[in-house]
């Protein structure tokens, strides 16, 4: 598989890292309240080296150990509450970045346009909630206070160091530094081979969402193999990027320990030579030497957080990509909503009708397209749907009929014409207002997790249990519903419902609305004939109460509509009753043919 990753930029490049703080930043008092905890730990531990010289020099000049043990018993106490108080803090800090990180995605992702959504695999879009979320996690709770941490760590070592002995101290910066260079070398490929496989695995999670959902094509297909080789050739590239991240991460390791356990045997060496000397007490060389070990949590704490912190700037980045989502009011339509006087939004109240002559919907001139490059999917449509009665919407296959539907729900914005609702322009109403008056059943009904009463009330929360039992009814769901062991609160899955008794559902759903309009897209194409005669009573009811609108690719449900609208090619070509269009229309009689209809008495047949 080709590897179509972004050239790595900078480890450390200053836009990353601003993005990246801009998740800590709500929350920089407790960052800086953990720092003043880490550094006040950092400084009991500078302190026991020195409280160990006390004690040795206690020891030779035979007084009393009284005042180092004790000293050292209350650095043992006050470290631990400051420890304790430290990690409390900061891991506070880690889970409440994490949690805000996922609530603004996942807010984002469920209020974003349906071609925004679509335009990026789902399992990606999960992975970036998920796995990169815990990586942002350790790099802002952790990396900004580990980093100033044991930069004055390493500092106040050294310092202290170069109060017990300046020559030895230069022997000791001798090796730090040389350690410090081959360190800086290696850190940014680290950073990098982490970026290329967090990338990896962001696509891995997308190709196994969508070839899940495809599993029963993928079986017939016999194509098991072939969609498992696609899908793990992006875990095998994440694994070949991360472990060169272990190996690179491995040398740096590698290097600085060398480098601490080099310095302490040229201290041990030089020490050494100094006490014969006379120039240095023994007790001030095992100080030293105590200092030179403890080198080691300075160096491995500045590593690990700076292979954490780049590991959380790419995983920031890839977060923040998400707000490049357009989020419904923010596209085309939204800006021209007028103001009223006082700056607020004139919307027009869901609540209140419309004069029984104006149409519930009306498209005038309607063109719009799936994106700025793309062909038009619907050119010039003018349709008005009145207030009562059925409107049926059929076509072959691409002629824009579900285009028209994504119109009416506000999945698309037009490009160019105008939708009206009770007369009044689309952009005077908000995305849920709209959607108020309106309830819709996709021809690909999905169910959403939950129960089955969670999936009714999904619309209409403060539904009863009467009005459920009654939409149930009238789908034909009472039995299926009552053979199941907890009814209605029983769980739901896609893989245990099947297409049919999906469709009821959503059917039942849209029902429980009582919408002004009802949106049918190809609502009964999995159900079987007894059933399907149910459903159209359904439908014929709703039909005398108020507007229903069917998108049709079989004939067979819409042949007695009040009005048929045949489409080709994104433009309404004709309309008008089924006898009508079978005298007038060529396609429409070639659709009808196709379907093996009785042309005599205008009713299905077969």
């Amino acid at each position: 598989m080709a590897d179509s990753t972004p050239p790595p930029r900078a480890a450390f490049d200053a836009p990353r890292l601003r993005v990246l703080w801009s998740f800590a930043r709500p929350h920089r008092r407790m960052l800086a309240m953990g720092l003043v905890l880490a550094l006040a730990g950092s400084a009991l531990g500078l302190a026991t080296p020195m409280i160990t010289k006390w004690v040795l020099d206690a020891l030779n000049d035979a007084t009393s150990l009284a005042g180092p043990v004790a000293a050292l018993f209350v650095l043992l106490v006050v470290g631990a509450a400051v420890s304790y108080r430290q990690w409390c803090m900061l891991g506070t800090v880690g889970e409440r970045v994490v949690l805000e990180a996922r609530e603004s995605m996942v807010r984002r992702f469920l209020h974003a346009t349906v071609p925004a959504l679509h335009r990026r695999p789902t399992g990606e879009l999960v992975t970036r909630v998920t796995s990169d979320t815990v990586l942002l996690r350790e790099a802002t709770a952790q990396s900004f206070v580990g980093l100033v941490n044991g930069s004055v760590m390493l500092v106040g070592s050294l310092v202290l160091m170069g109060v017990l002995d300046l020559v030895l101290l230069g022997t000791t910066m001798a090796a730090v530094a040389v350690t410090a260079a081959l360190f800086a070398l290696l850190m940014p490929g680290i950073g990098q081979a982490q970026q290329r496989s967090q990338e990896h695995i962001g696509r891995l999670g997308g190709l196994l969402e969508g070839t899940l959902r495809a599993i029963r094509t993928v079986k017939v297909s016999r194509a098991e193999e072939r969609a498992a080789d696609r899908i793990v050739a992006d875990a095998r590239a994440a694994a070949d990027y991360g472990i060169r991240a272990v190996r690179q991460e491995a040398l740096a390791w590698t290097v600085a320990g060398s480098g601490i356990q080099l310095a302490i045997i040229a201290i041990l060496g030089v020490g050494a030579w100094r006490v014969g000397e006379g120039s240095l007490e023994v007790s001030s060389l095992i100080a030293f030497l105590l200092y030179a070990f403890t080198l080691m949590e300075p160096v491995s704490t500045l590593s690990q957080n700076v292979t954490s912190l780049q590991a959380g700037m790419a995983a920031a980045e890839r977060i923040r990509q998400t707000a490049d989502l357009t989020a419904e009011g923010e596209a085309k339509g939204d800006d021209a909503v007028p103001r009223r006087a006082d700056g607020r939004t004139a919307r027009t109240a869901v609540s209140g009708t419309a004069p029984a002559e104006v149409p519930v919907l009306e498209l005038r001139g309607v063109s719009a397209a799936y994106g700025p490059e793309a062909a038009q999917a619907v050119t010039d449509v003018r349709l008005a749907v009145p207030r009562r009665g059925h409107t049926a919407i059929v076509g072959p296959s691409g002629a824009g009929k579900t285009t028209l539907f994504s119109l009416v729900l506000r999945f698309l914005e037009p490009l160019d014409g105008e939708l009206l609702l009770n007369g009044r322009p689309y952009r005077e109403y908000s995305h849920s207002e709209v959607r108020a008056r309106l309830a819709y059943v996709e021809q690909d009904t999905p169910v959403v997790p939950g129960t089955l009463r969670d999936n009714l009330l999904l619309a209409r929360p403060d539904a009863t249990d009467g009005e459920l039992r009654r939409v149930l009814r009238d789908v034909r769901l009472t039995e299926k519903v009552d053979a199941l062991e907890a009814g209605l609160d029983s769980p739901l899955s896609s893989a245990h419902v099947s297409g049919g008794e999906r469709q009821r559902i959503a059917l039942a759903r849209a029902l429980l609305r009582t919408p002004e309009v009802l949106l049918l897209d190809e609502a009964t194409a999995q159900l079987d004939g007894l059933t399907e005669a149910a459903v159209q009573d359904c439908i014929r009811s709703r039909a005398a109460t108020g507007a229903v609108v069917t998108v049709a690719h079989r004939l067979s449900t819409v042949v007695d509509a009040d009005l048929i609208v045949v489409m080709e090619a994104g433009r309404i070509r004709a309309r008008g009753t089924h006898e009508e269009l079978l005298e007038t229309d060529p396609l429409y009689r070639e659709l009808v043919a196709a379907l093996r209809l009785a042309t005599t008495t205008g009713a299905e047949v077969a």
